[in-house]
């Protein structure tokens, strides 16, 4: 797989099947959950999953991620990009990543090395989310998801004045 081949399954077109579960998250292991179930809207129906995990302890550790499943049985899924908040710890990397929100995206070095996730070296910090709500409709913006408001109905809350400077 190539950057570019990445770059277009990441932002093709998709449409979320179902969300586990149907209605907010589950609990477990400390953190509050969810899954959904995609496909591409193109003809090869190419098969996405969303997980979401927050940290019920430290709610700002959050965590996005989009995962393409290969068709090839042995290589499983791969997590194409993942929306990160802080992590509450002190990072021991210089752009400090670890106490600002950042974006990991796998590149085809990482894949070709056998990697299935992105890895650290590969992250853009960003200052369009802060919070979990936030970061929802600008993950499933970025991977050009149309019906997320559907089983997110809470993440259009807020955009009544985006754009607009009030008086």
């Amino acid at each position: 797989m190539t950057d570019p081949e990445i770059h277009a399954l990441i932002t093709c077109p998709k449409t979320i099947i179902s969300k586990e579960p149907a209605r907010g998250y589950r609990e477990d292991n400390s953190q509050r959950r969810c899954d959904l179930r995609l496909v591409a809207t193109t003809d090869d129906a190419t098969p996405f999953r969303v997980f979401i995990r927050q940290s019920v302890a430290f709610m700002e550790n959050f965590s996005i991620g989009l995962t393409c499943s290969d068709r090839t049985p042995a290589s499983g899924s791969i997590t194409l990009v993942r929306y990160n908040g802080p992590h509450g710890e002190v990072s021991r990397e210089p752009d400090g990543h670890y106490v600002k929100p950042h974006i990991h995206r796998i590149t085809a070095e990482e894949i070709a090395s056998g990697s299935i996730r992105p890895q650290a070296k590969h992250r853009e910090i960003t200052d369009r989310y802060a919070t979990l709500e936030q970061a929802i409709p600008v993950f499933f913006q970025d991977i050009a998801v149309a019906n997320y408001a559907q089983y997110f109905p809470e993440s259009l809350q807020g955009s009544l004045f985006n754009g607009h400077q009030q008086p």
